[in-house]
């Protein structure tokens, strides 16, 4: 392969990931891929009969109500902040669909509140009618599919949008997300979570400056691999970590970078980690935990910042 086709398919696959969403609240330092976010939700909302999602997006809620993260966060991640998740849904019409919407919308705001998404809005819009129930896992209706067009039997304007807290009524908890499977294809994506490889992350107190700019290279010391195995190791110890991946590069990146502030003048180690979550385990909490592990892994407990680019 050449070197421009090793740089076309590593674009592909950054785009392929979506978003980099922030996983937690302005203190966790973790961020989860919208792929993988996507996959879980759709995952979800299969489990709800006569009816197919698709374009599924998740993105800030418009609110205006970004913060900045206590840790330096990986390359064009949004910002902790509020969420809305907006999606196109089908459905028989064998009953009113504000009904249906309603509980797609639980379905979704529930598998994004156990992954640790803070979904504030959840989005519906009804674009057509299926002559039968679709084949479950399959993303398609028997038959001859829709008909129709926008709108449907119960729906004034083809539109169905609420909005609220955590996860807008979800029924989920802080456990697992349910059903992680059988959501590819129902957006347009593959479903695939990158390659994998040994990665690590942790969480050092949220009191701290909020970091500026990119990280320098590695700090000087222990050789910056002999440090990334470490982080990646005490990742991998953490319960609900299913592997590590390499998504945006190594699993485990170590770096310096610049904390503001007046006492601020001296660099600090930073650790990036990336892996994959269990998907019966809070993908907020595992992050949590790992960015713990390594820090008290490694010296001088470096700010660590968690990317979780699959749910297994």
């Amino acid at each position: 392969m050449t070197t421009a086709d090793g740089w076309a398919r590593a674009v592909r696959e950054r785009v392929g990931l979506g978003r980099l969403l922030p996983l937690g609240g302005v203190g966790d330092g973790a961020w989860i891929t919208e792929r993988a976010a996507r996959k879980v939700l759709l995952g979800a909302v299969s489990a709800v009969p006569g009816t197919r999602v698709e374009g599924l997006r998740i993105g800030p809620d418009g609110s205006g109500g970004e913060l900045r993260p206590v840790v330096p966060p990986p390359p064009s991640a949004l910002p902790p902040g509020p969420l809305r998740v907006t999606a196109d849904f089908a459905a028989v019409a064998d009953g009113p669909l504000p009904t249906t919407a309603g509980r797609l919308r639980a379905a979704l705001a529930g598998a994004a509140h156990g992954l640790g998404l803070e979904v504030t809005e959840v989005d519906l819009r009804a674009v057509g009618l299926l002559e039968a129930h679709p084949v479950p896992g399959s993303g398609t209706a028997h038959g001859s599919g829709e008909r129709g067009g926008h709108g449907g039997p119960g729906a004034s304007d083809g539109t169905d949008r609420t909005s609220g807290t955590d996860g807008t009524g979800g029924t989920g908890g802080t456990g697992g997300t349910g059903g992680t499977g059988g959501a590819g294809g129902a957006d347009g994506s593959d479903g695939s979570d990158g390659s994998d490889a040994p990665a690590a992350p942790r969480n050092p107190g949220a009191g701290q400056p909020a970091p500026t700019g990119a990280p320098a290279p590695a700090p000087a010391g222990e050789p910056a691999g002999s440090l990334a195995d470490r982080a990646g190791a005490a990742a991998l110890a953490v319960p609900g970590v299913s592997r590590l991946t390499s998504v945006l590069g190594r699993p485990a990146q170590v770096a310096e970078h610049h904390p503001t502030g007046a006492a601020a003048s001296l660099p600090r180690p930073h650790v990036r980690v990336e892996l994959a979550v269990r998907g019966d385990r809070c993908a907020a909490e595992v992050a949590r935990r790992v960015r713990g592990a390594v820090a008290d892994a490694l010296p001088d407990h470096p700010t660590v910042a968690v990317l979780v680019t699959a749910v297994d």
